[in-house]
């Protein structure tokens, strides 16, 4: 399992999917292959399975994250970046969180931050799934 990008809508989907919003209308072919190698990565080396949902959350977007999260499962970690609302959200399962303290988290999450800043989204989704994977340690 390569991991999730989903589209705006609520169904978690296996692998990217076609246009997903990022902004500024889609992500390229280029930067799915990135983030598709980056969630494959990921999740092979820690035994987690990452997931990313980029587009809007409903208010509460915390909660409208968890939401989507339950879809998952409890070893996996969901990356809920929303660009439009300058929000992200990462959501642990109970097996993931014992591998990936909050600390790890807002530390991953300060990451990919400064790389949205700067205009890259792809780059700050995979800086945040390579520093998680490397937080949880192998499988």
């Amino acid at each position: 399992m390569s991991g999730d990008v989903v589209s705006s809508s609520t169904q978690v989907q296996h692998g990217p999917v076609g246009q997903v919003g990022s902004g500024d209308g889609a992500f390229t072919t280029r930067q799915l292959s990135r983030l598709d190698e980056a969630l494959t990565l990921s999740s092979k080396e820690s035994g987690l399975e990452f997931s990313v949902y980029v587009g809007e959350l409903a208010a509460p977007t915390r909660a409208h994250a968890e939401a989507l999260f339950e879809q998952l499962n409890p070893i996996s970690v969901l990356l809920a970046v929303s660009p439009g609302q300058r929000c992200l959200h990462i959501v642990t399962g109970d097996e993931s969180a014992k591998r990936l303290p909050n600390r790890a988290c807002a530390l991953a999450a300060l990451a990919m931050r400064a790389a949205f800043a700067n205009g890259d989204l792809t780059g700050g989704i995979t800086i945040g799934l390579r520093m998680l994977a490397d937080s949880a340690g192998h499988a």
